[in-house]
């Protein structure tokens, strides 16, 4: 929907009479670079020389800024001294996962910077190959150390890119886009890994909306199958099966005013046990009265 979006904004721009002082692809990626290196420290709001260090010439973002209102925007800060930002955090997040997944496809660079090598690599002058995978990874771990979570709509849009049904669109907005060849299971295992790994409802839930952008529900689909058999009691989960437990009870449709957690409570898991990994849930609804006998 963003890459739609981006393409819109710039069809607009072709159907105006302003002189054409930089691609549209180089500003969309210049652009991209500024998001990412801002979201990063997390700022919304940059001056000239934030502009400067990505190569944006201050007279090019007023021009561009006027052109396409609906991406950045240009105001008077204190002391009526220009700033810029993107109309929307949104926007920023997928320039930035847009600049991020180019750099990689393309440069081989990964945006969030190279590995620590081991001393025979620095000996012969190995240089590591950066892969999707590794970007990939490199990402959700640098989401889950963040205390904001100021990094994990950026991830579902990074992730989001990769999918090949999105390849075809993100071509259209940069012609330059080199095809890859892109493992998902990595990614899709190193994440599932992340998540019997952390406990903390926030950081899981988020993963399960990292596995979502990869197309795989896996997990979901196991939690599904035990409550529709009614045999989610019977069950010995595992701890990422209670993840998706808690991540499917969460996102459910339904409207759960009730929630008697004595369906939960069998010989495999005990009352405490089932509180413990269904707090997130409880504490988001009414508990049936009786539940604790």
């Amino acid at each position: 929907m963003y890459t739609r979006f981006l393409i819109l904004q710039i069809n607009i721009k072709h159907q105006k009479d302003y002189e054409k002082k930089v691609t549209d692809e180089d500003m969309i990626l210049k652009l991209g670079k500024l998001a990412f290196q801002q979201l990063v420290k997390g700022n919304l709001i940059f001056y000239n020389e934030d502009l400067r260090e990505c190569g944006i010439d201050v007279t090019e973002a007023s021009v561009y800024s006027g052109l396409c209102t609906q991406i950045f925007r240009e105001e008077l800060g204190l002391y009526q001294g220009k700033v810029f930002c993107f109309v929307h955090l949104s926007i920023q997040e997928h320039l930035a996962a847009l600049y991020a997944h180019f750099s990689c496809t393309n440069k081989k660079i990964n945006v969030f910077g190279e590995p620590k090598q081991s001393l025979l690599s620095k000996i012969f002058k190995w240089k590591k190959f950066n892969s999707l995978s590794e970007l990939h990874q490199r990402a959700v771990d640098e989401a889950l150390r963040s205390k904001n979570g100021h990094l994990d709509l950026f991830v579902h849009f990074l992730l989001g890119l990769s999918v090949k049904s999105n390849q075809t669109l993100l071509r259209k907005l940069l012609t330059q886009t080199r095809s890859c060849s892109y493992n998902i299971k990595n990614t899709v295992q190193c994440i599932k890994q992340k998540i019997r790994e952390n406990r903390s409802s926030e950081k899981f839930i988020n993963l399960f909306h990292c596995l979502n952008e990869l197309g795989d529900d896996s997990l979901m689909q196991e939690i599904h199958d035990y409550l529709k058999s009614g045999k989610i009691g019977k069950a010995k989960l595992s701890s990422s099966q209670w993840s998706a437990l808690v991540y499917v009870l969460l996102t459910s449709e339904q409207k759960m005013d009730l929630f008697d957690l004595k369906q939960f409570i069998r010989a495999q898991h005990t009352a405490d046990e089932v509180l413990q990994n269904l707090l997130p849930v409880v504490k988001r609804i009414q508990i049936s009265s009786g539940m604790w006998l």
